[in-house]
């Protein structure tokens, strides 16, 4: 079921509406699925089956991607403004404390959450945040290659691409190691979710602060990395397993920067034996 929720939040100006669009399916404990930038919450189709058998499974459109309508204005995009806005998210939903899983920019939300004690568990699939400079000008460098890509394209040609194998290659291989498994119609349909995002450049800006320097105690904690991974390079899960001892480090053999399309069943037995 997709729908869309506006809940109040605080901004330095008073009290503002915000709205979140997000797909819901299963029974259980709740489960909150947090897609990386430019993305939507279909990122997480292709194991959302598996995580539905057992979890209330949450996927949103962060706001200003996807459905999602941008922030409000007087708030950033930063994570002391979205984190709290999830929260209030969570409230309007009536569910306490999710388990959270999240993929590159919804993998910090997904541990600062976990860190402020908003998630009961906390599954980080190469999560922002953990780059060096010169590691984070690449990301950002190549992200803003394939939005400029997104966005100088007209729509037939998308498309024509996205039915070949090649040419979903050619559109997403920067986030996949096997493009060619996703289908033709998610293919066209994340790139115009990349094209669209109100969200990327405050996004981004924002992220030119960030070092994840904390540790997230109390709560369950893995983080999973692509061995394949072309965007955040897996050493930054080394770096992050020393910012956070207690957490698990599990390598995903074969996978790329977003791993619920190239292995599904390794993905979906993650989450869920964290979530355990």
């Amino acid at each position: 079921m997709t729908a869309t929720v506006a809940f109040a939040v605080e901004s330095p100006g008073g009290p503002r509406t915000a709205s979140v669009t997000y797909e819901r399916r299963g029974r259980g404990e709740p489960l909150l699925l947090l897609h990386g930038i430019g993305h939507h919450w279909q990122a997480w189709e292709p194991v959302l089956g598996a995580l539905a058998a057992e979890r209330d499974v949450i996927a949103v459109d962060l706001p200003g991607f996807g459905a999602s309508p941008s922030l409000p204005e007087g708030l950033s995009y930063g994570l002391e403004a979205v984190v709290p806005v999830l929260g209030a998210f969570c409230r309007e939903l009536g569910v306490d404390r999710p388990h959270v899983a999240g993929n590159s920019l919804g993998g910090l939300l997904a541990l600062e959450m976990g860190r402020k004690k908003l998630a009961r568990s906390v599954t980080a699939l190469s999560p922002a945040g953990f780059w060096t400079p010169p590691e984070r000008r690449y990301a950002f460098t190549a992200l803003r290659g394939m939005r400029a890509a997104a966005k100088a394209m007209p729509l037939p040609m998308i498309e024509r691409l996205a039915r070949s194998e090649a040419g979903r290659f050619a559109l997403t291989s920067t986030i996949y190691a096997k493009p060619g498994r996703r289908t033709p119609d998610a293919v066209v349909a994340e790139t115009l979710a990349l094209r669209r995002a109100t969200a990327f450049e405050p996004t981004l800006a924002a992220g030119l602060s960030v070092q994840f320097r904390d540790d997230v105690r109390e709560v369950p904690v893995t983080v999973a990395w692509g061995t394949k991974d072309r965007l955040l390079v897996r050493r930054q899960g080394v770096r992050a397993k020393g910012v956070m001892p207690g957490a698990r480090l599990v390598r995903l053999p074969g996978c790329g920067h977003v791993p619920m399309n190239d292995d599904p069943a390794a993905v979906a037995r993650v989450v869920l034996d964290t979530s355990r």
